[in-house]
């Protein structure tokens, strides 16, 4: 298997604004770290819908994988008391 291509959502950089600095250099890393494994054991398949969630502290890593075009597609970050909604 190659090497998987990460993509973020335009409204994604806005997610980050809110984020403390220490907190969003590990959400970069955790989300570079889904192009050699895009499917890591502490992520998540959420019911319903074709995205994984990935933990980082307090934070949530939401994304969509497309195999086909070996794409990780980042569709948001944020708090884990709002990401969901």
């Amino acid at each position: 298997m190659g090497k998987y291509r990460i993509e973020l959502k335009k409204s994604v950089q806005k997610d980050f604004d809110p984020i403390p600095k220490k907190d969003l250099q590990r959400i970069i890393l955790a989300t570079k770290s889904l192009a050699d494994d895009p499917r890591p054991p502490q992520s998540k398949k959420l019911s319903g819908y074709e995205q994984y969630r990935l933990r980082q502290g307090n934070y949530r890593i939401l994304y969509e994988i497309k195999d086909d075009l070996l794409i990780v597609f980042v569709v948001g970050v944020g708090h884990r008391k709002d990401i969901y909604r």
